[in-house]
């Protein structure tokens, strides 16, 4: 037995030994693993590490500095000419400067795709040459010795400048980037006058005159403009002289001796009409092609109104020397607010039956109140541009609401949120953005609409007189300098001596916007229990300390009380009192948010009947009509607002009537209370609607009644009255009805006998599509193209060669993006002809712009899909 356990003894030492090494074994396997995973994790992290730093890297070469100011621009001289042929212009410039605090003996200048001739340094008895380098951006002037900032130095730079060479580029909202235009220069294209204008923002000023090209720089400045002695000149500040040369030509000189940013300098040679206005003792004129005369009048007619409002408002009285507007052809952009004068896009060239109806004192007001938000005080960085263009942008709805009341502005306020939120869904940025390829990307619904909903909010919140105490004190700190984001909150903080860090950290110095879901318990009545949560994505957007408004009514008594939002979810007692069945929260929509709630039919049914504000009216009934469209009760409701004194709920009332005919039959005296508005409402676009329900229910029986509208002063009334008789078979006399409007040229009109022709297929109207097509302008022309092509379709004998040429060319060439992809969706209809496929594959390739070649893109890729 001993044996035996001592040969078991000997297998289990046996085992135990190759156990150990089978132990020792897997220690050291695990031990090589355990470096390898060490090694490979180390690898890893370091090139996370390495990526980490490359984005870095990357976000510290991509960041946009304000720039730095080695010398102090004071003033600048200009003597220029213009050579038409060749699109040059013949400048001569003296530029008087100082180093800003270091010293300099070196002076760079920016001056884009020049012809140099000569520099000089000028002084008191012989001007001086200077060497120089000029690489086609920037010319680098060497002086003669250092100077320190208590030099002053004057040179003298005689220069051709070429505008056309390297053009192109620039933005959704300035399409080029030439500086100055020569419109129609030789004369070449009739019904177009010979114009020449200049656009500065960004930093292209620098095409035509050489200067220091910088927002945070500014200058007093004298032009004089050597022109044919049949134009008319303008430019910033107060004609000097005006000097016959004995050749046909004529000196003006233009003096501008208050301090301003390079980009706002602007030159205008034309052919206008002056109409000649005041603000006090101070001139305010209008300018425009002759044939607009009287339609300035009205178009213009409220900016002395404008200016003395916000003059008041603001605590500070307009700031320079006069304000003129002018309305210019191929404008590449809306508008821009040049000191002391405002240049607008041709869409502002109205005749006096068109101004009747003209909708662009938003745009207006928009340019006016950069005069001091932009020009006055200017951004010193277009990382900084929302300073310019939110209170701009913000202006628009101060003067809605001064003129046309709340409920008017309130609309466009929403408006304006909408467009940002549109954008935003692709597109989430800082609002105030150091980091951006060039100011050119700055111009978006972020600088203007988002930032204009953010001073409404701060102005909700303070209140007026602290809101408008500290824009006032922002001003007299600020006049005539350059400012940051910081220096607005500072402007805020030491009027109202609240910290504002929290408002301008998540507003403007982060991206996005809240996504609030919330809900009511109604279960005690007189104390309401809110719960509010916060839904946006924290990855690209802050956790918002979000005051906001609850309100409710009380036998017909409005009360309001504002809470603070802090927290991810949170929940607020209302404390209202009295029994309470409906609670609005937000109710006049001031916050900037996306809102997710449910409330039933009944909630809005409420909120139309006891509302005072006429968005919550606006909303209500919008939100019935989509959700509860087979409700008698919201068709009933609708013919409730066909009587609200709110246009714009007549006008929704009208439309979702028209969406939803089976509703004429649960709506007391419609016919009536149309006809009503059609003939008298005092808001020519819901006497639009009026009269198209009344055609689409009974055409024949309102006939009679659209010929007495097809000759109202308002072309809205007019030509939607003209279409619904045409569109009427029963009548008789349509072709000629039709005959007494062919010499019209107002879109609204031509639109009605477009359609008149096309769906009767009338032929023999070839030459009067074409010759439209070259009278029409703008935005019109966007509209008319889709008739024009569809008219050639149906009738291709009437001139579809010609048209096809015409619409290429359009789609090729137009200075307007909206317009290229309106013509090359126009033809698409065309697209079975012979070499109009490559033809429209051509277009597409050699389209620049990103947007314009997206669509173009869609249309060729949907039809090759399709083919």
């Amino acid at each position: 037995m001993r044996f035996w356990k001592s040969k078991l003894s000997l297998i289990l030492i046996w085992l135990i030994f190759w156990s150990c090494q089978s132990t020792k074994t897997t220690i050291i396997e695990s031990k090589l693993s355990t470096e390898a995973d060490d090694s490979v994790a180390e690898f890893e992290l370091k090139n996370k590490q390495q990526e980490l730093i490359g984005v870095l890297e990357n976000k510290i070469s991509a960041y946009r500095e304000t720039r730095r100011r080695d010398f102090d621009l004071l003033h600048t001289f200009l003597d220029l000419s213009f050579d038409y042929e060749n699109e040059w212009v013949y400048g001569l410039a003296e530029l008087t400067l100082k180093p800003y605090f270091f010293s300099q003996n070196e002076l760079v200048l920016d001056a884009k795709d020049f012809e140099i001739h000569n520099a000089w340094r000028v002084n008191a008895k012989e001007d001086d040459a200077l060497n120089f380098r000029y690489n086609g951006k920037q010319i680098t002037l060497y002086l003669p010795e250092t100077l320190t900032r208590e030099d002053t130095i004057k040179v003298k730079i005689k220069y051709t400048a070429r505008p056309n060479e390297n053009a192109g580029g620039g933005s959704r909202a300035i399409t080029d980037t030439k500086g100055l235009y020569f419109i129609n220069p030789r004369g070449e294209e009739k019904n177009k006058p010979i114009q020449i204008w200049t656009q500065g923002e960004t930093e292209h000023n620098s095409k035509w005159f050489p200067t220091i090209d910088s927002p945070n720089e500014r200058a007093t400045q004298e032009i004089k403009l050597t022109v044919d002695e049949k134009y008319r000149t303008l430019s910033n500040g107060v004609l000097q002289s005006s000097k016959s040369n004995g050749d046909g030509t004529r000196t003006d000189h233009w003096l501008m001796d208050l301090p301003h940013a390079p980009y706002l300098a602007a030159v205008i040679v034309g052919d206008f009409a002056e109409i000649k206005d005041t603000w006090k003792d101070m001139q305010v004129n209008y300018y425009v092609e002759k044939e607009f005369e009287e339609g300035a009048k009205k178009v213009f007619g409220n900016t002395p109104e404008m200016i003395g409002f916000f003059s008041e408002l603001l605590g500070v009285k307009y700031p320079w020397q006069r304000y003129d507007q002018v309305v210019i052809r191929d404008f590449v952009s809306g508008a821009m607010e040049n000191t002391t004068i405002s240049v607008f896009m041709e869409e502002l060239n109205l005749n006096e039956r068109e101004a009747i109806d003209s909708e662009w004192d938003g745009i207006i007001a928009h340019e006016l109140f950069h005069q001091w938000f932009g020009n006055y005080v200017t951004n010193e960085s277009w990382a900084n541009l929302t300073l310019n263009e939110a209170f701009a942008n913000y202006s628009e709805y101060l003067w809605y609401e001064y003129k046309n009341g709340k409920d008017d502005a309130d609309m466009h306020h929403v408006a304006e949120m909408e467009e940002y939120l549109e954008e935003s869904r692709e597109k989430k940025v800082d609002l105030i953005r150091f980091y951006h390829d060039n100011g050119e990307d700055m111009f978006d619904s972020h600088s203007y609409a988002k930032g204009g909903r953010i001073l409404h909010m701060l102005r909700r919140h303070l209140g007026d007189e602290a809101f408008f105490t500290s824009l006032n004190h922002y001003l007299n700190k600020h006049a005539f300098s350059s400012v940051e984001v910081h220096d607005l909150r500072l402007a805020f903080e030491e009027v109202t001596g609240k910290d504002l860090n929290w408002f301008f950290n998540q507003w403007f110095l982060q991206s996005g916007h809240p996504v609030l879901e919330y809900e009511v318990d109604y279960s005690q009545a007189d104390n309401l229990l809110l719960t509010v949560a916060q839904r946006q994505d924290l990855s690209s957007a802050p956790l918002y300390k979000l005051p906001f408004k609850v309100s409710w009514y009380q036998e017909g008594v409005r009360f309001e009380k504002e809470l603070i939002l802090e927290k991810a979810w949170q929940q607020f007692a209302i404390e209202n009192g009295s029994p309470v069945t409906t609670l609005f929260v937000d109710e006049a929509a001031e916050i900037l948010a996306e809102k997710i709630s449910y409330r039933g039919k009944q909630h809005f049914i409420n909120q139309y009947r006891i509302s005072d504000l006429g968005l919550a009216r606006y909303e209500a009934l919008d939100s019935l009509a989509s959700m509860f469209a087979d409700d008698r009760d919201v068709a009933e409701l609708m013919g409730k607002g066909l009587e609200d004194e709110f246009w714009a709920i007549r006008e929704l009332s009208i439309m979702k009537i028209a969406q939803h005919p089976e509703w004429l039959l649960f709506i007391d005296n419609l016919e009536e209370k149309l006809f009503e508005i059609a003939d008298k409402d005092p808001k020519n676009t819901v006497r639009l609607g009026a009269v198209e329900l009344l055609a689409l229910i009974d055409g024949e029986k309102y006939s009679p009644s659209f010929l007495r509208w097809m000759n109202h002063p308002s072309y809205y009334v007019a030509g939607t009255a003209l279409g619904a008789y045409l569109n009427t078979e029963e009548n008789m006399n349509r072709e000629e009805v039709a005959a007494r409007f062919m010499e019209e040229k107002n879109i609204r009109m031509i639109v009605a006998l477009a359609e008149y022709f096309i769906g009767e297929g009338v032929s023999g109207k070839g030459d009067w599509f074409h010759e439209k097509l070259e009278q029409i302008k703008g935005q019109s022309l966007y509209y008319y193209l889709g008739y024009y092509g569809d008219y050639f379709t149906k009738l291709p004998g009437e001139g579809a060669e010609i048209a096809i040429d015409n619409l290429a060319c359009l789609a090729e060439s137009h200075r307007a993006n909206y317009v290229r992809i309106a013509a090359y969706m126009g033809l698409f209809g065309f697209v079975d002809a012979e070499g109009v496929l490559e033809r429209a594959r051509g277009i597409w390739l050699k389209e620049e712009d990103v947007i314009a070649k997206r669509y173009m893109e869609f249309f060729l890729s949907s039809y090759m899909d399709e083919n």
